[in-house]
């Protein structure tokens, strides 16, 4: 099940970055943003470790400047993103070692949000000449996501 349906995937693009997307490519570009959630759960359950905890606070997870200011940006647009379609995917998932504390897991569908327009807007720097998306485009906004998160 993915965090985001294809409505409100359509929606969060053309408000982020004015990009129509079409059906076919809603499951490959929710699977790269919940690939990039899952990693930075994984540095975050790191930092727990390196604290002495065993449980992930909000301050664990590794959200940097960039992505702060995204996840403000993500406000203003009006696009939310519900809490239990993030908990019912991280369900589907091998389980992380330490458990997600109540602030750590309320953060989540904003950082799933901002990760989505993090997307949309490299999507629009490679290719400002067009609205539609292919699946060239996703690939290599899978490859700077990779290198960056």
């Amino acid at each position: 099940m993915a965090v985001v349906g294809f409505t409100k995937l359509e929606a969060l693009f053309r408000k982020a970055a004015s990009i129509d997307i079409k059906k076919g490519h809603a499951k490959e570009i929710t699977d790269i943003a919940e690939a990039k959630l899952v990693d930075l759960l994984i540095a975050a359950e790191r930092n727990a470790n390196l604290n002495g905890r065993d449980v992930i606070w909000e301050s664990d997870l590794p959200i940097t400047k960039g992505l702060q200011e995204t996840i403000i940006s993500l406000r203003k647009l009006e696009e939310e993103i519900a809490l239990a379609d993030v908990l019912d995917f991280l369900a589907t998932i091998t389980p992380l070692k330490y458990e997600l504390s109540e602030d750590a897991q309320n953060k989540l569908p904003e950082i799933i949000g901002a990760l989505l327009v993090v997307m949309a807007k490299i999507m629009k720097e490679i290719d400002d000449n067009d609205r539609a998306l292919d699946h060239e485009t996703i690939a290599k906004t899978k490859r700077v996501m990779d290198l960056t998160l």
